[in-house]
């Protein structure tokens, strides 16, 4: 039977399953809700009924052959992929899958170092040595820039036995590398490319945006649906091309993911997948039109900065997000993250994230124009009642790190704690980072220097949210013995 993009083949076999009335005597203990009517009446009762195991007629995810199967093919065909895996532990499962179905214990990859934590686990799992490409930094923003094609091809020359490159499309703050070009340079001296698109799913359905990974030609994209493709939460879609082993990334996938996959997750992303392939293009210029309406007027306000496509220089900018609504604040003698605080604690108004310069709002499909108005007016007052000036502001940057060790090494090796200001110039045996983004300031392995101390300081006097360390409250640090 010939598929269709109207289909939504897990979500259909879930309703003709509803019809039957089946008397469960299996997992969930739930029975439908009937065991827990409290969660029934939080979620609904149609919620709760379609919680269920995977059983013949609804497939099983660690082994699809029937309707998960036919789900992931509509899936790979709305992508432009030659395979999709559907995820339900996130677009973290599916960045480290990308990783570990392609380097090993011992093996380089390139990367950027302004790459999720995702990435950096992976490679605490595998035992990867990681070759990091410096990204630029724009001084008057303060964030990490795209990848130069020049600086991969240094990295190339010097590590010619990397087995894969790495690429954020886009940043958090919506920066593109010039993705076809380091994808035909990986392919050129064997290696694969791999796409981090935790961000970056509506490029498969917009018109006039970045290009796509699977289009660019990567061979493996972790896509977050559930950012901008609008599925529930921690449901991801992997993509992969016709260079990778399908059986060889599911045998990954099967080594960490669940063997219980969420039938909430997996029909959320075949409904979404369906309403992309079907409606994506008319959603997504409607979105980027709503962004484009709101950079113009917190532009107006004055001190803010909401930037955009001047940016792209056609190298390490090749290209911008126009979808990410990130406005720099320290004009206004306000730090993004403060600006995001005063603007859920005074206005209820959510944004994605704020950092010591910037802050984010992340519009997409569910976003209206009277949202969008609210938070433009809230800007415009937040300006007027706590704006001051910027004299003493820290501007974020960059910070190089100095690699010791690779991560897996430095998070197994014998430790020490001790109190975050003793320890300068020692190696760290564990992550930190502020969360949104999830960007390690630290990894294991680096070295601690004056200059992170000193950022980590700044960031936790401002608000940011800190996570990582064995110690919640940052007061101490991990470091490795005797180095």
């Amino acid at each position: 039977m010939s598929l269709s993009q109207q289909q939504a083949p897990i979500y259909e076999a879930l309703e003709r399953f509803e019809k039957k009335r089946v008397v469960p005597f299996d997992v969930p203990g739930h029975k439908r809700g009937r065991g827990n009517p409290e969660l029934a009446a939080l979620l609904g009762e149609k919620c709760v009924r379609m919680d269920v195991n995977s059983m013949k007629p609804l497939d099983n995810l660690c082994h699809p052959v029937s309707v998960i199967r036919d789900a992931e093919k509509l899936a790979a065909e709305a992508f432009g992929a030659a395979h999709a895996f559907l995820m339900v532990g996130g677009t973290t499962s599916a960045v480290q899958t990308m990783v570990l179905s392609t380097v090993k214990r011992g093996e380089k990859i390139i990367l950027p170092r302004n790459v999720h934590r995702s990435v950096m686990g992976a490679m605490v799992l595998c035992g990867a040595v990681p070759v990091y490409v410096d990204p630029a930094c724009d001084e008057r923003l303060g964030i990490p820039l795209g990848m130069s094609v020049s600086d991969v091809e240094r990295a190339i020359a010097l590590h010619p036995d990397a087995k894969a490159i790495l690429v954020n499309n886009p940043t958090y703050y919506g920066i593109c590398s010039d993705l076809r070009s380091i994808v035909r340079i990986a392919h050129e001296h064997g290696m694969l490319c791999l796409a981090d698109e935790a961000h970056g799913t509506h490029f498969y359905f917009g018109d006039n945006l970045p290009v796509s990974a699977m289009a660019a030609g990567a061979d493996m994209a972790a896509a977050s649906m559930h950012k901008s493709g609008g599925s529930l939460t921690q449901s991801s879609i992997l993509l992969t091309g016709p260079a990778v082993s399908e059986g060889h990334v599911r045998q990954i996938i099967n080594l960490t993911q669940t063997t219980s996959g969420s039938y909430l997750l997996l029909s959320s992303l075949d409904i979404s997948r369906r309403n992309l392939a079907l409606r994506g293009r008319e959603t997504f210029a409607q979105v980027v039109q709503m962004a484009e309406y709101a950079r113009q007027e917190i532009n107006k306000i004055g001190g803010y900065y909401a930037f955009s496509r001047e940016l792209v220089n056609g190298d390490s900018i090749f290209d911008f997000d126009v979808t990410k609504l990130a406005v720099n604040t320290l004009d206004i003698g306000l730090a993004g993250i403060e600006v995001y605080d005063l603007l859920r604690d005074e206005y209820d108004i959510q944004i994605e994230f704020g950092d010591l310069g910037n802050m984010l709002a992340y519009v997409s499909i569910g976003d209206r124009l009277r949202d969008i108005e609210r938070l433009v007016s809230a800007l415009a007052e937040i300006r007027r009642r706590f704006g001051r000036s910027s004299t003493g502001m820290m501007r974020q940057e960059y910070i190089e790190p100095q690699v010791v060790a690779t991560p897996q090494q430095a998070f197994y090796a014998d430790k020490e704690s001790l109190p975050i200001a003793q320890t300068d110039g020692r190696v760290c045996a564990e992550f930190v980072m502020c969360y949104p983004p999830g960007i390690p300031v630290l990894t294991p392995g680096e070295r601690i220097t004056a200059q992170i101390l000193d950022y980590i300081a700044y960031a936790k006097e401002k608000g940011c949210s800190l996570t990582g360390p064995e110690d919640p409250d940052i007061e101490r640090l991990n470091v490795l013995k005797g180095v």
